[in-house]
């Protein structure tokens, strides 16, 4: 009768799961963790967007490391200060959320970015080139509503969205300080451009924060399959030292 080598199979095995994997469509998770204490990880740059023109003529903004983040206006998207009824109103910074940007706590007196859409603005977005591939992005989120979104992308497209309700499962546009977050974004995909838009006015951030150290975490069958092909290598090991 004919052994079988389990050392074969565990690799066959492995080799086939590697494949599939690679095989996969490639679209990124996307942890979002987002609270109104703190800010972003240390060590990530940002922009607070305070060297662009008010207004929709976009333009280059230096970062905390020297590069620079690329903003572009789509539809009714601008820089703005202060608020604007029924259109905009600043973010709330509390629980020193913002003071790795230089924000004290309150409402936020300096420039940030709005993006909203209504009749002849169906496509407003904020576009933001980033100087380089990142695998993080945090904002200060104002007035967290369900219809804002961000959407990442890399050279080939789309790879990923983000919520207002998945940052805040209640969310409602609340213009205090129950309504701003600090949100924190982790890619297993690398990232080079994001756009914040809103079917509704609006989408209202600030302190951008990047860098291109991501966490990305396996999900939980994928850790079950490599455990188990795990499992048979090293039996297949103890087998031979046995024999």
């Amino acid at each position: 009768m004919t052994k079988l080598n389990l050392s074969s199979i565990a690799f066959a095995t492995a080799l086939a799961v590697t494949a599939s994997f690679a095989s996969a469509p490639a679209s990124a998770a996307l942890l979002v963790q987002s609270a109104s204490v703190g800010g972003s990880p240390t060590g990530s740059a940002f922009a607070n967007f305070d060297d662009l023109a008010l207004g929709t003529a976009g333009g280059n903004s230096l970062a905390s490391n020297g590069q620079y983040v690329h903003v572009n206006f789509l539809g009714d998207a601008q820089a703005v200060q202060g608020a604007s009824g029924g259109y905009y109103a600043a973010p709330v910074a509390s629980s020193n959320n913002g003071l790795n940007f230089g924000l004290a706590n309150g409402t936020d007196a300096s420039t940030y970015l709005t993006s909203g859409s209504r009749g002849a603005y169906a496509n407003a977005g904020v576009e933001l080139i980033l100087p380089q591939s990142m695998m993080y992005l945090g904002l200060l989120w104002g007035s967290v509503d369900t219809y804002n979104s961000l959407d990442f992308y890399d050279a080939n497209g789309l790879i990923g969205t983000i919520t207002g309700s998945q940052v805040n499962a209640s969310a409602n546009g609340d213009q205090g300080t129950q309504g701003t977050f600090y949100v924190n974004i982790f890619s297993d995909t690398a990232f080079t451009r994001v756009v914040a838009r809103s079917d509704g006015y609006a989408f209202e951030f600030d302190n951008v924060a990047f860098n291109t150290s991501g966490t990305p975490v396996p999900a939980p069958a994928t850790l079950s399959l490599m455990g188990l092909v795990l499992l048979g290598l090293g039996a297949a090991a103890r087998r031979r030292q046995r024999d």
